[in-house]
């Protein structure tokens, strides 16, 4: 084996320092992290740590900048660049007082240096400031307490405005540590026992303020408080004090989580208790609440959403699922309680019309968490035991909340939904109680049969025993509610073949029929709207055949009654299948192109092939899309990711972003989507929600920024929000055409303005841009030339080009001689621009290729105008810069070229 080459810490510094020249400073942090980690001497430590607060400070982390540059004063307290880099920390962190002790010494070191003189002149403002507020904010706090705590003060907008005001004073860090100090807890306890909805609702809101992101001060509130307390206000009856309950619950829960993000010191870091013992004392509380008899049925959604969002791990890259095991430990029976409340029933627990979606979902994300089959075994014995207790010995209702769990586990987690389906006797039951005289037990079993159906292992069984009774229902029953459900039994079966056109289980016309009923359901304002969602269920599931997908966009009726149905119902499973039914209409969904190889092999060893509808053809689909715009598909999309409610799911956002990127494919329909409100409703699907889900919304989000004026499209703020979004697009998972619609964006968004170009900047898109400059594909090449090109108007960007050891702008001349004139005409114009915008450029262009002559003399002697105006003037700025370039330009053939174009009146 050859001898690996050992990189030392003086190498690694050096590298640090050049990667810090060229503005890389994330890839700077990490050279100096490593050299640290080879370092010895304690003066190159201290040297380390020093620039290592610098990269912090660029990447604006203060908290890391502080404490790097307190290591290197702690090894040289004379060290003024660290001291100056501690106080710039300190100043962001807001620590005035002892960022001006910090500048006062390097002054001590340094008295003459103008950098030091101006620094404190400016904090010492800052200061002035900062103490004219915080007398002012002092007695602002007791007043508004004093106005909201008096009983006599009738003047409700006084008291309105006085909440209005302690609410925002509380999100500014300055104002949230002033209520905290001024013994505002234990005022904001007083302001929520006095049980009147308006002032419980100004504490809540305060307290989110106090506890976002700061860990100390919300396990001080939560000793205050009490976790009984914080889950008594969850469960009133309350929907919008519980709401916001729940909101503070997920602050306090995050800020226990992440731990501390900023470290003010000050009282409150006495505060040290162990976070995680708060943690699960809340989580006990909140299970706790799931079978209070007491607690509101929209407590017990809020606690079932807060469980969704702080149980299971963020990502499979934690290993840790130790809360998860332990809930499951302490809590799955009483989730299990609240997933087998059958409605109406005697002292059955109040719930929504959500609530047992959620507890679905809760139970899934509890079993996508467990790590191995110990686990996961233990996870259906418990399931198990829990049905069987119901099921044998409580006689009739036993039975049904044995059924209705075994319903709740199949929305779930399929796999213990499964396990418990096949206990002995629970599918006899099903069947049997499908015929109830009883429209309640007849319901809790047909919605069992159908979750039954809906899950494949169990399909070919159901379909033998279940099609025939589900249709003997369906013709038979009295009830629509019971109707409407055996059909979306059926429709279930009937999709079993998904899109391929050859699998239809069902005899030809019977999907058509089944579908045409569906449509009427949708259309009857006379029947509840809890039942006519299973319509929207049903088409869910049959507009995967065409031909239904085709009669469905003809009736604008129907289409209209499921938009508003997704504006005003906020069940998670309708706005599912709202989203599944435009997802299968709009074909947005993945296609996996057969291998033509394969699709041989299988012809020969008589395989089935899936065949796509001739109705499935673009043609088709383009048609379909413009009678779902025309319809008002736009609006009813943005009101569904408008409301802030649980049920708009990760998975439920992902259809939702497909189906608006179908919407965008036509450059046309692009300005009548943004003008409904397309635009504003694909920034939060782009920043939230599943990997595929945010990517497609940003490739919409991309179509739209290259064919519309952006901002027209994205007015205000918004534009800045874009940026993210797009520069996403550059990731090299990313797909070829995401990459070059991403940067055929950008393009557009570098040209308007250097706010927008300093943005992109700092979402670190120029290394990826470069990168593409090196593409072989073309026109990605081309994309991403271009962009440079409107980004050299910073002058960030322009420093870029003169970095020592960089081919950035050897690449810009060559590209100016290519073959390709579109590439020409980017490379030559980002040339005209750098050697106008910053002549230092001028000089180094000889340096870089010993072709740059002849190159410029192409471009002058090119037929097309364009490529001779670019070429002429970066000739003109080239000879202004410096007179030995002016020398080495004269001395070549450049005098006779432009002497001749000087004389062309065709070109002015």
């Amino acid at each position: 084996a050859g001898v690996r080459r050992q990189v030392t810490a003086e190498q690694l510094r050096a590298r640090g320092n050049a990667l810090f020249q060229v503005g890389d400073h994330g890839a700077a942090l990490a050279a100096y992290t490593e050299a640290l980690s080879l370092s010895e001497a304690a003066s190159e430590r201290a040297v380390l740590h020093r620039n290592r607060a610098a990269c912090y400070l660029k990447l604006e982390d203060y908290t890391k900048a502080e404490a790097d540059a307190t290591k290197a004063i702690e090894a040289d307290g004379r060290d003024v660049k660290a001291l100056f880099r501690r106080s710039q920390a300190l100043q962001q962190l807001g620590r005035l007082d002892q960022a001006v002790s910090d500048l006062q010494r390097c002054m001590s070191l340094e008295p003459r240096n103008k950098a030091f003189q101006e620094a404190l002149r400016a904090l010492g403002s800052s200061m002035h400031e900062k103490m004219k507020t915080m007398s002012c904010t002092d007695s602002k706090v007791e007043q508004m307490f004093q106005i909201l705590l008096d009983l006599d003060e009738k003047d409700e907008d006084k008291k309105q405005k006085a909440a209005q005001n302690l609410i925002v004073l509380a999100r500014e860090e300055a104002g949230a540590e002033k209520i905290f100090q001024s013994d505002g807890v234990r005022l904001l306890l007083q302001l929520l026992d006095t049980a009147k909805a308006d002032l419980m609702l100004a504490a809540l809101r305060t307290l989110v303020g106090l506890c976002s992101g700061h860990r100390s001060r919300t396990m001080a509130i939560l000793a205050e408080l009490g976790a009984p307390r914080l889950s008594a206000v969850l469960g009133v009856e309350h929907e919008q004090v519980s709401l916001a309950a729940c909101n503070l619950l997920h602050v306090m829960f995050d800020s226990l989580k992440e731990g501390m993000q900023k470290d003010f010191r000050g009282k409150e870091d006495a505060v040290v208790l162990e976070s995680s013992r708060d943690l699960k004392q809340l989580i006990k509380h909140l299970l706790e609440l799931l079978v209070l008899e007491g607690a509101s049925a929209y407590g017990r959604d809020n606690a079932l959403n807060l469980l969704i969002k702080v149980v299971p791990r963020k990502s499979p890259k934690e290993t840790n699922n130790s809360l998860s095991l332990w809930v499951i430990d302490q809590g799955l029976k009483k989730i299990l309680e609240v997933g087998s409340t059958v409605c109406g029933s005697l002292g059955s627990l109040p719930v929504t019309e959500n609530t047992r979606m959620s507890t679905s979902v809760l139970l899934s994300k509890l079993y996508e968490d467990l790590k191995c089959d110990a686990e996961r075994e233990n996870f259906h014995h418990l399931c198990e035991d829990y049905v069987r207790s119901w099921f044998e010995g409580h006689e009739l209702p036993g039975k049904l909340r044995a059924i209705q769990t075994v319903s709740c586990l199949l929305q779930g987690p399929s796999d213990a939904g499964n396990r418990v389906l096949e206990l002995e006797g629970i599918m006899d039951s099903v069947l049997s109680l499908c015929a109830s005289v009883s429209e309640a037990h007849q319901l809790v079993a047909v919605e069992a049969l159908i979750h039954a159906v809906d899950k494949a292992k169990r399909a070919s069984f159901v379909t033998a025993n279940g099609v025939n009774l589900l249709k003997e229902i369906y013709k038979h029953s009295e009830r629509d509610s019971i109707r409407i459900r055996a059909l979306v039994g059926l429709c279930k079966l009937g999709s079993a073949g998904g899109t391929d056109f050859s699998m239809k289980q069902f005899a030809e016309g019977s999907t058509m029929k089944l579908a045409k009923q569906c449509r009427k359901w949708l259309c009857n304002e006379a029947i509840d709207v809890g039942t006519r969602r299973w319509a929207v269920e049903g088409l869910a599931y049959l507009t995967f055949d065409a031909d239904v997908k085709e009669e469905f966009v003809e009736d604008k009726a129907a289409m209209q009654a499921m938009f508003h149905l997704a504006k005003v119902h906020t069940r998670r499973s309708v706005l599912y299948a709202v989203a599944s039914t435009l997802v299968n209409c709009t074909n947005s969904y993945d296609h996996e192109e057969p291998d033509p190889q394969m699709l041989e092999l299988a012809k020969y060893a008589k395989q089935h092939i899936p065949e796509q509808h001739p109705k499935d053809k673009p043609e088709f689909v383009k048609r379909r899309v413009r009678k779902l715009l025309t319809a008002g598909v736009v609006s009813a999309l943005s009101c569904m990711v408008k409301s802030e409610n649980p049920a708009l799911t990760n998975s439920c956002r992902e259809l939702i972003s497909r189906v608006f990127l179908a919407l965008v494919e036509e450059a046309e329909d692009r300005g009548g989507v943004v003008a409904q409100g397309g635009g504003k409703a694909l920034i939060p699907l782009s920043l939230e929600g599943t990997e595929v889900g945010q990517t497609k919304a940003a490739q919409a989000l991309a179509k739209i920024t290259i064919t519309s004026n952006p901002e027209m499209a994205f007015p205000g703020e918004r534009i800045y929000e874009v940026v993210r979004p797009l520069v996403s697009l550059l990731h090299l998972q990313r797909t070829g055409l995401e990459n070059f619609e991403g940067l055929m964006a950008l393009t557009n968004l570098a040209g308007i303005s250097e706010r927008l170009r300093q943005k992109i900047l700092k979402e670190r898109a120029v290394p990826m841009i470069e990168g593409y400059m090196f593409e072989e594909h073309e026109l990605i090449r081309l994309a991403a030339t271009e962009c440079m090109c409107n980004m050299a108007m910073s002058k960030e960007v322009q420093e870029l080009f003169l970095a020592e050891g960089s081919d950035r702008l050897k690449l810009m001349v060559l590209y100016s001689g290519e073959e390709d004139e579109k590439l020409r005409r980017a490379a030559s114009g980002t040339l005209a621009m750098l050697t106008a915008l910053h002549p230092p450029i001028c000089k180094r262009i000889p340096q870089v290729t010993v072709h740059w002559l002849e190159i410029l003399q192409a471009l002058l002697l090119s037929p097309s105008v364009e490529l001779q105006h670019r070429g002429a003037v970066v000739v003109m700025n080239m000879m202004a810069a410096a007179r030995e370039v002016a020398e080495q330009l004269i001395a070549s053939e450049m005098l006779e070229i432009l002497s001749v174009l000087a004389k062309d009146k065709d070109k002015p």
